[in-house]
């Protein structure tokens, strides 16, 4: 499994638990928050901060190895509809990982992703978005497995509520799906390399065709904000009114140039849940591998993610060039 999929993208805390009435420019789609979520992206195009995410998980390798991560990302947005985002992922690889299976430490390649908001329905609570990724060859350490080429993967997002069914399924309306579907592009075909046999002496030659690969992967989570502001208030704590339960998923499927890499598919299934606050939220899922080939254990990764765009809605988080478009229906998160 590689965390490549798991990256999420520094204000201060103090500054994030500023308390707010409503959200001012987060993706709100008519009465739809859609949260970042932490294994795959959100549909929505935002001043946001992930810092930090950190997981730990055994990988799908033979042998396998304990690998842990801290990751963060930052997104800007250029437009009101435009942002371009930067991330990047410090990896341990506990013995007998890497390439040498020694264990290793080191940042895997940088990655800036560009994303575009194309279509946002706000009485279906329907929004969609298309970007870019480009994983950076040269700004990561191979010791950690990171690529000597860039990578390029053209993905498409999407987000639907549910708020517009009918009244007889109104508990469901808290209901939302999201998804995401990208084809990874490795800039290099095949990788070669030329050894000695240490028994022989014999000189050697090993060739790795670089998969072309779908990354897909969807989100279902149910939205106690949205039950108690838009379909019935029970009465609950508070703390239980900025809860957001969710199971994720995150799959890699080698479409082409798969001599070397097989074509099976692997990822993680991972339930978890988020409290979403006016500036801030925090989220922790678990890591359920699908097959023996996706991990050996559950792991676990955790995020902290800042609402730039509510923290400071004048600087950092306006748009570089115009001004952030104001929500029908702003959608208060607590």
């Amino acid at each position: 499994m590689s965390i490549r999929l798991l990256r999420a993208g520094l204000a201060g805390l103090a500054i994030a638990l500023v308390p707010l009435s409503k959200g001012v420019a987060h993706e709100i789609v008519g009465n739809r928050f859609f949260p970042a979520t932490l294994t795959i992206d959100d549909p929505g195009v935002n001043d946001e901060l992930s810092f930090p995410t950190v997981s730990s998980f055994k990988t799908g390798d033979d042998p396998s190895f304990r690998q842990r991560d801290f990751s963060g990302e930052f997104s800007k947005r250029i437009t009101e509809a435009f942002a371009v985002s930067i991330g990047s992922t410090y990896s341990h690889l506990g013995v007998p990982g890497g390439p040498v299976g020694i264990g290793a430490n080191g940042f895997q390649n940088l990655e800036t992703t560009f994303k575009y908001r194309v279509f946002k329905d706000p009485a279906h609570e329907f929004v969609m978005s298309v970007g870019l990724s480009v994983e950076w060859n040269g700004t990561g350490a191979q010791g950690v497995g990171a690529d000597p080429f860039n990578t390029y993967t053209p993905t498409v997002y999407f987000g639907k509520g549910f708020g517009d069914l009918p009244d007889t399924l109104s508990w469901i309306r808290p209901v939302a799906v999201t998804g995401q579907i990208g084809y990874a592009i490795p800039g290099r075909r095949a990788t070669t390399t030329f050894g000695i046999d240490p028994d022989s002496g014999d000189p050697t030659v090993d060739t790795e065709f670089q998969p072309r690969v779908l990354n897909w992967g969807a989100s279902i989570q149910y939205s106690m904000p949205y039950l108690k502001s838009a379909v019935v208030d029970l009465g609950l704590p508070n703390f239980f009114n900025h809860l957001i339960p969710l199971v994720e998923a995150t799959l890699q499927t080698p479409l082409s140039n798969t001599l070397t890499s097989g074509t099976l598919t692997t990822g993680t299934v991972n339930p978890g849940f988020l409290w979403v606050g006016n500036t801030f939220q925090f989220g922790i899922e678990a890591l359920i591998p699908i097959n023996r080939q996706s991990g050996t254990n559950v792991g676990v990764i955790a995020q902290l993610h800042f609402y730039l765009d509510d923290i400071d809605p004048r600087g950092i988080g306006k748009p570089i060039f115009g001004n952030a478009a104001q929500p029908a229906s702003p959608f208060p998160r607590n």
